[in-house]
């Protein structure tokens, strides 16, 4: 059983992704970002054929990572997927208000995503994440057709040009920026942490949804360029794992509590009118905590208190579910039509295209029912 201590975090700390960031430098170092940035716009699903002039760096690197792992267990995958249309505006809220958060609270992450996302356009930011959520719960996902391995592709090169633009600046206080300890703390903040949130919302988990979401994200993090053996195995494992990272990195940074601030002015801009913009930062509170939602300067409010009814409210709602499968189906199509309604406002009906940046923000000196699932316990840090 894996631990995590220190020692071995700290050697997480040096790894980046040997593939990706290869590819990368060649790609820099023949001039093919432009064109290849060009070229992926119109790269969009599996199974596509590559234009003539992609450069060979980039061809190579496609067609390697153009497959699922060997490993992936499908009737899993399924079973994530039916999880993920069950309970679609759930995960969406837990993405929004309570992942999103969980990273601006590691303060070199909230400085990482302000140097590489305008402070201006945090609804990039959450299109992209939802967009990518989507692609990933599709029948489709891993077929001829799918678009999520090649969002996967271009996301994890967007990653590795990341690291080379900060380590060329030589202004990191760390030798790899997005590191695997970074990788892998992201994977728990989409899986485990929505999880959590989930439960604290009420929603009723089974073990086995809980398992089967949580797996669809260790595929996620092999096929994103996280080293397999080293994602966290099951959701015990996880909890480990995510404990001691937030133990060692959390706290609060200006840049955290300014992305956060962007969040929930983003968020009560989607929602008409003024009357339930306290309910956004009321949200994010009740679902990271007091401690974690100060150190990111949330507003309280009166709705603080009220807000505490949100899962008395789910669980009469998921009640009605269980009358029968009329209920089940209307509530389904009434979540995908939400979620379907809120990412088309965050995208404004366009595709988010990712794209490797030939250059960062210039202010950060870088240029060029039966059962119910319970979260696992706190890990001991001690």
């Amino acid at each position: 059983m894996n631990e995590y201590t220190d020692e071995y975090l700290d050697g997480l700390r040096l790894k980046g992704d040997d593939l990706a960031d290869a590819t990368v430098e060649a790609l820099f170092a023949g001039a093919g970002v432009a064109r290849f940035n060009t070229l992926m716009r119109w790269f969009a699903v599996s199974g596509q054929a590559l234009p003539e002039d992609v450069p060979d760096a980039a061809r190579d690197y496609l067609e390697a990572t153009a497959t699922p792992p060997e490993w992936v267990d499908w009737a899993v995958m399924e079973r994530a997927r039916q999880f993920f249309i069950d309970n679609d505006v759930h995960i969406s809220t837990a993405l929004s208000f309570a992942a999103m958060p969980a990273c601006y609270v590691v303060p070199h992450i909230a400085k990482l995503l302000s140097a590489t996302h305008s402070l201006a356009y945090p609804s990039r930011r959450m299109a992209e994440t939802g967009q990518f959520t989507v692609y990933l719960m599709r029948p489709d996902a891993f077929e001829a057709g799918g678009r999520f391995l090649p969002a996967a592709q271009k996301v994890r090169l967007l990653h590795a040009s990341i690291r080379r633009h900060l380590k060329e600046a030589g202004k990191w206080p760390e030798p790899v920026p997005i590191c695997q300890e970074d990788m892998l703390g992201g994977l728990m903040m989409f899986s485990i942490q929505v999880l959590d949130a989930l439960h604290r919302m009420g929603v009723h988990i089974t073990p086995d949804g809980a398992e089967a979401y949580y797996y669809a994200w260790r595929v996620v993090g092999a096929v994103l360029g996280c080293d397999p053996a080293t994602i966290p195995p099951d959701l015990e494992a996880a909890r480990r794992f995510s404990d001691r990272y937030m133990f060692r990195h959390m706290g609060p940074s200006p840049e955290g509590a300014h992305l956060t601030g962007q969040l929930i002015e983003m968020y009560e801009g989607v929602v008409p009118g003024t009357l339930l913009d306290p309910v956004v930062p009321a949200l994010i509170r009740f679902l990271v905590g007091d401690t974690t939602a100060d150190w990111l300067q949330v507003p309280r409010s009166r709705w603080d208190s009220v807000i505490g009814v949100a899962p008395v409210l789910l669980g009469a709602l998921e009640r009605l579910e269980d009358r029968g499968p009329w209920a089940a189906q209307l509530s389904d199509r009434l979540g995908r039509l939400v979620s379907v309604l809120e990412l088309s406002s965050l995208t404004r009906g366009r595709v988010m295209h990712y794209a490797i940046p030939q250059e960062l923000k210039a202010e950060y000196g870088v240029r060029s029912p039966i059962s119910r699932w319970t979260p696992p316990p706190p890990a001991d840090l001690s």
